[in-house]
């Protein structure tokens, strides 16, 4: 089974993916269900759970029991809508569909006691997982120097300048646009490797 991972989440290269050191102490079943009830918590239009393995027909979010635990691609994604926007939490840092699982479900959980706790912020904690339109994957296609409007090897000074200069039109707190402004933080943070 192949795995639909998100356009513009970055994947975690296969030789850097381990267990998860802190041992989760769920199994795989269970960590799927967390994500899932994460999910059903949030106020959501629809939702699905994505991984590289086989899922059931009759429950399309949970893998088959026995399915292996590390197939040739361990990443797993939730995906979710909101008022006709979509959204995707993505995780393949670990060697394994469970460990992937279960943080993936603490990411969720995490982001929504942010909102929970009642503190205003410009955005919802989950605008960055918030996936970019069909207009802007087009437009985000540009590679991070072109967004930057610097040489593809500028030294990381002219990198941060660039930054800075395009950040003072963009910024949303100057009523620049927010989709325009994390184009160019990730432009920024590709660039220098952050």
């Amino acid at each position: 089974m192949s795995l639909d991972w998100p356009p513009g989440f970055e994947r975690t290269p296969v030789d850097e993916r381990r267990a998860y050191p802190h041992g989760f102490r769920v199994d795989m079943h269970t960590a799927f269900e967390n994500i899932v009830t994460q999910l059903q918590r949030m106020d959501v239009d629809e939702w699905r759970v994505d991984s590289g393995t086989d899922h059931r027909s009759d429950e399309p979010h949970i893998p088959y029991a026995g399915a292996p635990n590390k197939p040739d691609d361990p990443g797993v994604v939730a995906r979710w809508t909101v008022d006709g926007e979509q959204f995707a939490a993505a995780c393949d840092a670990w060697n394994n569909i469970r460990d992937n699982a279960q943080a993936t479900a603490l990411y969720l959980d995490a982001k929504r006691a942010l909102e929970r706790y009642g503190v205003a912020t410009a955005e919802s904690e989950f605008a960055t997982a918030r996936l970019p339109s069909a207009d802007d994957v087009v437009a985000g296609a540009a590679p991070p120097h072109q967004v930057l409007g610097v040489d593809a090897d500028a030294t990381d000074r002219e990198v941060r300048r660039a930054y800075r200069e395009l950040a003072k039109d963009v910024h949303p707190d100057r009523g620049g646009d927010p989709d325009a402004f994390q184009r160019v933080n990730d432009a920024r943070e590709a660039m220098l490797d952050e």
